[in-house]
């Protein structure tokens, strides 16, 4: 009777994820409520005038520096994973990265001129290549290879992201505009560097937390780097043994599927560009009287993966359960393209209302058309990038886990720059035609990618 009661137990614990998984969500949230809470404030604070608590910067240079910045933070992952798998182990890496980004941004809040600007950004620039890839490496490794809970243990550690970007535009945007500007002699004084302290605060609690019960949680997991493990297992040390030909496959699977991604990227980081100045111009954004701020827009997604990653979580999690299995990862991904592209379906429909002239608007959209587009986009990033990440841990060869992660997050360094020339192209061409093309490919992308995911399966198992 006693063993039966301790098999149940021990079956029931196989059922809940690991301690492990929730410091990592945590870590990880506290992490992004640094970047984006730097992110929702950085062209504001380049842009603002001297007086008022900014750099002056001309709007052509601040979108140049972040252009730069953020571009940078999705490659040099693939330096800090190299480093990471050779020297230093995930958990120092983290700790390195983690440290960095809080003095960056403690950089930004003492010193409010250009020099404390460029040192405090190549400063988290640099942290966010130690932290970034190996973060999420270590969400994969609290898991066998295997098991079927990885997909869903990454869908939590992704609203864990979400949550953190939901907040920090909210928290570091009422500090800076509200609760620290001040007005001496009708001139209006930001406190930007109130903002950044926030978010040096924030990125402290998530390193604090790490710090503090990394050894409770993860126990010895991501504490040497993957030269040290293969040697004391008696292997070959790291890039002294060529791939085999099942990693060869694996990882072409990792840059096959990176190809489709970034192309995902570009149309949903469409949010931050064309989609906010088509929301500006051509949507009616009253509420009752009351017109909702653009900005506010920003918050939909977020809002919407902290809604909805619990319950695609819980999908996948009794998709498992069947004969049959849950849906495979390339299916998951080839879904996800399609159902971007439903969401920019819906924009056009709006735009055939609306057109595209700015100048001569007969009628403009109801906001529920972004609101669902929002939703589609949404539901295709949950569909396709949690899984991604948990495929990334699965797959990559053991020497190169982390430079594979810093590869995948470079795709949307990538999608950043092409997601740019697209948003440019509804000046000349006209928001319809530009989401018509966008939406169509996305969709056919999706087709191709279930056409091939039984190819690509065949390279995963």
């Amino acid at each position: 009777m006693e063993s039966t009661i301790q098999l149940e137990k021990e079956q029931q614990r196989k059922k809940k994820h690991p301690p492990g998984l929730y410091l990592l969500f945590f870590t990880e949230m506290w992490e992004r409520f640094s970047y984006y809470g730097l992110r929702g404030l950085l062209t504001l604070y380049l842009t603002t005038a001297l007086v008022s608590g900014g750099l002056g910067f001309s709007p052509a240079w601040a979108l140049s520096i972040y252009g730069f910045y953020t571009g940078a933070c999705y490659f040099t992952p693939m330096i800090g994973g190299y480093l990471t798998d050779r020297f230093l182990g995930r958990r120092k890496a983290i700790t390195i990265g983690g440290i960095t980004m809080a003095i960056g941004n403690l950089t930004l809040f003492a010193l409010q001129n250009q020099l404390g600007l460029y040192l405090g950004l190549a400063l988290i620039i640099i942290g966010n290549g130690f932290f970034k890839p190996n973060i999420s490496t270590l969400v994969g490794e609290l898991y066998e290879e295997n098991d079927p809970k990885r997909d869903s243990a990454f869908t939590i550690f992704y609203m864990g992201i979400n949550v953190g970007s939901f907040l920090a535009p909210l928290v570091c945007g009422f500090l800076s505009e509200n609760l620290f500007k001040t007005t001496v002699d009708g001139v209006v004084h930001y406190g930007f560097r109130y903002g950044f302290l926030a978010a040096s605060i924030g990125m402290i609690i998530g390193q604090i937390l790490f710090t503090t019960l990394s050894n409770r949680f993860l126990g010895n997991i991501g504490k040497k780097p993957t030269r040290d493990l293969q040697t004391a297992a008696g292997q070959p040390s790291v890039g002294d043994t060529p791939l085999t030909k099942k990693e060869k496959q694996r990882t072409a699977v990792i840059v096959i599927l990176t190809c489709f991604v970034v192309f995902f990227w570009a149309g949903f980081e469409q949010a931050g560009s064309s989609l906010t100045l088509y929301t500006n111009k051509f949507v009616d954004r009253s509420v009752f009287g009351w017109e909702v701020p653009t900005s506010w827009f920003q918050s939909v997604n977020p809002l919407f993966i902290i809604l909805l990653a619990p319950v695609i979580s819980a999908l996948w999690a009794k998709l498992a359960t069947r004969k049959q299995g849950d849906l495979k990862i390339p299916t998951k991904m080839g879904l996800g393209m399609i159902l971007l592209g439903i969401g920019y379906i819906i924009l056009v429909i709006a735009t055939l209302k609306t057109g595209s002239d700015e100048h001569n608007i007969t009628e403009k959209a109801n906001l529920l058309f972004i609101v669902f587009t929002y939703l589609f986009h949404t539901l295709g990033e949950l569909f396709l990038s949690p899984v991604g990440l948990s495929m990334v841990s699965a797959l990559a060869p053991v020497k190169l886990a982390s430079l594979l992660m810093g590869v995948w997050l470079a795709s949307s360094g990538i999608a950043n720059i092409l997601g740019g020339q697209l948003a440019s192209f509804t000046t000349s061409l006209g928001y319809a035609e530009v989401f018509t093309v966008i939406g169509a490919v996305a969709i056919v992308l999706g087709c191709v990618l279930l056409l091939i995911s039984k190819k690509l399966v065949k390279w995963m198992d």
